[in-house]
């Protein structure tokens, strides 16, 4: 049985230059998600939410390959960042940060498999999240990069996005902050973690 790899399979969306922003337009697909807020090294929330989105995540893989003979990688996890002031992520106060954290769902997985997957983590992990549901996002046109090294090292790039790249393109913001994690922070020194930068944007009238 072949394994997806959508990190192969979309490879435009994960696998952007490293030193400049380049133009992606992203389609529509659904995720499995949890909202939350404040800093994500601290928050409890934070760490219920991940163990919950790869907790439902593997349990629709394992369903897809028994129910349908398709096996596939389980995608990278991912978050949405954004808070009152987006200057606050290039100076790096967490605590106000909010996010979503997902993962990418395959379009042949189902929403009675992601139920039934919640049914199956709530005997391991208990109550869900409130926010933890399976629904699509359409980002559309974005600026991407990969940064290379820890993610408090991200303030120089998002600065230059920010500052430089997006009005020296005529863009503004359209969307949230978007980081897709390439590397596990576990096994993986700070100085050699790959992450995706996004940015949706959209052109000044």
């Amino acid at each position: 049985m072949a394994k997806i790899d959508f990190k192969n399979a979309l490879r435009p969306l994960y696998d952007p230059p490293t030193g400049h922003f380049a133009l992606v337009d992203v389609r529509q697909m659904p995720f499995v998600k949890v909202n939350g807020e404040g800093d994500p090294n601290t928050a409890p929330a934070y760490r219920s939410a991940i163990e919950w989105l790869y907790g439902v995540s593997y349990a629709m893989k394992f369903a897809a390959k028994a129910e349908l003979g398709t096996d596939y990688v389980v995608p990278p996890l991912e978050g949405l960042w954004w808070a009152d002031d987006p200057r606050s992520f290039i100076t790096r106060q967490k605590n106000q940060w909010r996010w979503t954290m997902m993962i990418m769902v395959p379009d042949f997985v189902t929403h009675d498999m992601f139920e039934k997957a919640v049914m199956k983590m709530g005997g391991k992990f208990g109550q869900p999240p409130q926010s933890l549901r399976h629904e699509s996002y359409a980002e559309g046109l974005s600026l991407q990069t990969l940064h290379v090294g820890s993610y408090d090292e991200e303030g120089p790039a998002l600065a230059r996005l920010h500052d430089e790249v997006m009005p020296g393109k005529g863009m503004t913001f359209n969307g949230p902050h978007h980081e897709i994690y390439l590397s596990d922070p576990r096994r993986t020194e700070a100085g050699r973690l790959k992450t995706v930068l996004r940015q949706p944007v959209k052109f000044l009238a």
